[in-house]
């Protein structure tokens, strides 16, 4: 069964306790804090014959079912492959399910994520079942970015943030995940991870303090003529290009902040932290800002999916950021 995690304790009692539930859910909070994890456990007491309290039993014909993936009343929406849209066909069969009765009796249950995923047509064609709920059916929709969602959609389900941990949560959870990582190793993970201890894990499998390595080397030899935008464009294909904007987008932060403050706590991981105050001292404020906004604009193409040529936008990245210690 899914683990509620620590820091989703009270959520889950307030959830799983409910006496009555609403037909969709909008489970949103920021990635890599467990929302799938609290989805699933929710699913399975929602679809269970004998509940034992908060959870399912776990030994019902309908648990047993859902562990074996086979239940005839659950229903998975999720993109059929990595960072791509939920496409309205997708959508038509979940219409489909949930006009159906239960095979078991019970509930159908409905796990969507992420929600943001589907393009217009598919949100377009969610709506219908969201304003005309059919039977008992829950639709669980989980959403790392609700702000992209239609606002029909939104409204039309009972809101719940998830809580982000706190850093002592996060970091005895990801101390027992990896325990072989120092303390000043998962400290920075969770910096990177932006304090989402399940993206932690994700980034260091992914080898992400390597890649940042990588980077950080190449943007120094880009500020020392060392090496160009075209090469480091090209040296950088391995690294996802959400993950190049989300450094930069936060460089540029710590830049401005540092204009604005002068304070030296604020200049981020050890890696970068003399680059960043190297180019608050010979930038042009006008030029950081500039360049926060193109980084910021660019991120959302990305997030959106936008059909993007890499080697062109990360030039055109490169080629500004290595402008930015000049006169305004």
């Amino acid at each position: 069964m899914a683990e509620v995690h620590p820091w989703q304790q009270e959520l889950w009692r307030r959830l799983a306790g409910r006496d009555r539930h609403a037909h969709a859910y909008l489970l949103h909070g920021p990635a890599g804090i467990g929302k799938r994890a609290l989805a699933e456990r929710l699913a399975a007491r929602l679809l269970c014959q004998s509940p034992a309290g908060l959870e399912a039993c776990g030994q019902c014909k309908s648990c047993r079912l859902l562990q074996a993936g086979s239940h005839p009343d659950h229903f998975l929406l999720e993109p059929e492959e990595a960072d791509k849209a939920i496409r309205v066909d997708q959508v038509r069969d979940l219409v489909e399910f949930v006009t159906q009765t239960a095979q078991l009796g019970g509930r159908k249950v409905v796990l969507l994520e992420p929600a943001e995923a589907m393009n217009s047509n598919a949100a377009n064609a969610l709506l219908k079942s969201l304003e005309e709920p059919s039977g008992e059916s829950v639709l669980l929709l989980i959403s790392h970015q609700p702000s992209r969602l239609l606002p029909t959609i939104r409204s039309r389900c009972v809101q719940q943030a998830c809580p982000l941990p706190g850093a002592a949560d996060s970091l005895a959870w990801l101390r027992q995940a990896l325990p072989e990582q120092s303390e000043a190793e998962l400290g920075e993970l969770l910096v990177l991870a932006g304090g989402s201890p399940l993206s932690a894990l994700r980034l260091h499998g992914e080898g992400v303090r390597e890649r940042r390595a990588r980077v950080v080397e190449g943007v120094k030899q880009l500020l020392k003529q060392q090496a160009s935008a075209s090469q480091l464009a090209e040296a950088w294909n391995s690294v996802p290009l959400l993950l190049l904007f989300d450094w930069f987008c936060d460089w540029s932060l710590l830049i401005l902040r540092y204009q604005l403050t002068g304070d030296e706590r604020g200049l981020g991981l050890d890696d970068m932290a003399r680059v960043v105050r190297y180019l608050a001292e010979k930038s042009a404020q006008s030029r950081v800002l500039a360049i926060q906004d193109w980084l910021l604009a660019q991120r959302q193409r990305v997030l959106a999916k936008a059909n993007l040529n890499r080697v062109l936008l990360l030039e055109a990245l490169l080629v500004q950021w290595a402008d930015l210690p000049g006169p305004g």
